[in-house]
């Protein structure tokens, strides 16, 4: 990440404190509110009637967020698919896509038998989910409205789950689950480009349940939000897998020299919760998020490699990392998520999943 995009991070998450920090906030906050304006005019639209929103005839969840940024969505998304699949449902996810997908087209990413596109066609979110739930649908649509309707009429959809959907109404839902970073739910508190918020923070109003991510061990209080909250975690497992499959622990790994690298929002967390698991880092590398990947990336990791003996990254990252020959052995870590409130989330969503219209 440039030093421009780490100064920019610093100010929307915690304020601006030098006098340039504030000379440039005072520039972005009327963009902010210009911008916080248009999103309430919008939402305000789609709520009387104004502008459509396409229903589907099967129920729809949307799981979404209030800011840009990481807030450890995917692994949510995963853990909907399996629950939904425990219910003996048959799965949709539906996805924007990121730069890492190639094409405007609607692309279907898994039909139901594991991934049908590579990583490069699908991007890294989706062909992930793809991989790890082989029975279920993805597909990723610049249109969402679009990949609701494939999803249901030509793949027989009974249950969608719309990814990163709070702020795309185009699509009716009859669930909106948000999350929240536990450390830093709102950033600075402003809308873009003045801080992190996609929307106001009033736009929570429209939430049925809040989902605070990253929660740690002493979390104390929650977040002020309309309407109830769980708390997660995300957890590391025990274990490390290289790219060719073979299993190594973290402890087999904690006496040697790590080099980690990861291209997600925040790559700060996942750092310490290896060094908490017993790892030596000796170096870090924070590539800017859904990193494609490439040459100067090849480069870096090259020059890194001089300080350790094996490199270790993120599910998501490991993924995009086929075509690159790295002169280290690297390894992923996969993530698990754990509800401090053991079936509350269940117990909000089976209703809703049940309800075929």
């Amino acid at each position: 990440m440039t030093k421009l995009a780490l100064f920019y991070r610093h100010l929307a998450v915690k304020g601006p404190c030098s006098p340039l920090e504030w000379l440039i906030f005072a520039f972005l906050l009327p963009l902010g509110w210009l911008y916080g304006a248009v999103m309430r005019l919008r939402a305000l639209f789609y709520r009387i009637g104004w502008f459509d929103a396409y229903c589907a005839d099967v129920p729809v969840i949307s799981v979404g967020n209030l800011s840009v940024g990481g807030t450890g969505k995917t692994p949510v998304v995963d853990y909907l698919i399996r629950y939904c699949r425990s219910l003996d449902k048959r799965v949709a996810v539906v996805s924007r896509g990121y730069a890492g997908g190639k094409g405007a087209a609607l692309r279907v990413v898994c039909a139901g038998q594991g991934p049908i596109l590579d990583v490069q066609q699908a991007g890294d979110e989706p062909w992930l989910l793809a991989r790890r739930n082989p029975a279920a649908i993805v597909i990723v649509a610049p249109h969402r409205a679009q990949g609701v309707r494939h999803a249901v009429e030509n793949l027989g959809a009974e249950v969608v789950l719309l990814d990163d959907g709070f702020q795309h109404l185009a699509v009716s839902r009859d669930f909106d689950l948000v999350l929240l970073d536990a450390l830093r739910p709102f950033g600075n508190g402003q809308v873009l480009p003045a801080g992190l918020l996609r929307e106001p923070v009033s736009a929570l109003r429209r939430g049925d349940l809040f989902v605070l991510t990253r929660c740690p061990e002493d979390l104390a209080g929650t977040a002020d939000v309309p309407g109830p909250v769980v708390h997660c975690r995300h957890i590391l497992e025990e274990s490390a897998v290289d790219l060719d499959g073979e299993v190594r622990s973290l402890r087999e790994l904690a006496g040697l020299r790590g080099i980690a690298f990861a291209g997600i929002a925040e790559p700060e967390g996942f750092f310490r919760e290896l060094q908490s698991h017993g790892l030596t880092l000796t170096r870090t590398l924070h590539f800017s998020d859904h990193a494609a990947y490439d040459e100067r990336a090849a480069i870096l990791l090259k020059d890194a490699a001089k300080s350790g003996d094996y490199f270790i990254t993120t599910e998501k990252d490991a993924v995009k990392l086929a075509h690159m020959t790295l002169p280290l052995p690297c390894f992923q870590v996969p993530l698990r998520l754990m509800f401090v409130e053991t079936g509350q989330l269940e117990q909000k969503l089976s209703p809703i999943i049940s309800n075929q219209r």
